[in-house]
């Protein structure tokens, strides 16, 4: 069977021939990057502050600030990709919210018509709580925590520096973790009412994409 359509979409496509060092670099060169997500993350905090108002009220999440939080969410995507994990591609990453088809990385959540009113009271914080822990068991966080994805992705870049192949089941692996973590984030800033799967969906693309 099919797995379910998740409203947020994850892509990721590994680039051939990467390079067998620059990953060693690569989080040195996107530190303008990561300047800029400093304050479109206070931004992002900003606006999900107003929209938890908004749903409350209304049962609607604003579509512009609903635009602007995917797009921050799909430029960090973009930067995490190239910089850090799952070191997917050597192309420098665009300095835009909006989707570029032609760029490896791409994020998009579908816009909800309609939301749960009384929902967004709990399922930031409570509902998400099963899913924050298995993130933080996958991504880190914890003082002393021994994490499974940074381990992978420095066996990962080793093998690349020695043989100029990335494993392709670590990649893989690595970007079903990062779009686990992508759909809880989501989810927590209450885009979708859709509570995410306890699924690995692995691969570059979605099930439902790589189908087709």
């Amino acid at each position: 069977m099919p797995s379910p359509v998740y409203p947020v979409r994850v892509r990721g496509d590994l680039d051939p021939g990467l390079s067998r060092w620059m990953w060693i670099v690569k989080w040195i060169l996107a530190i303008p990057h990561y300047v800029v997500l400093i304050f479109l993350s206070i931004a992002y905090l900003v606006v999900s502050v107003i929209a938890f108002f908004a749903i409350l009220i209304t049962g609607s999440y604003p579509r512009a600030l609903f635009d602007f939080n995917v797009g921050v969410l799909r430029w960090s995507w973009r930067v995490r990709f190239y910089a850090l994990s799952p070191l997917g591609t050597d192309r420098y990453p665009p300095f835009s919210l909006q989707s570029d088809p032609n760029y490896p990385a791409d994020l998009e959540v579908d816009y909800p018509e309609q939301l749960n009113r009384w929902m967004v009271l709990i399922k930031w914080w409570l509902l998400a709580i099963p899913q924050y822990l298995i993130v933080v068991a996958f991504m880190g966080g914890g003082r002393n925590q021994v994490s499974l994805l940074p381990i992978l992705m420095i066996i990962a870049a080793i093998g690349l520096l020695f043989t100029g192949a990335y494993p392709r089941g670590l990649y893989d692996f690595a970007m079903g973790v990062n779009r686990w973590t992508l759909r809880v984030r989501a989810y927590a800033s209450l885009m979708t009412d859709d509570y995410p799967p306890f699924r690995l969906d692995q691969g570059a693309r979605e099930p439902d994409a790589a189908a087709s």
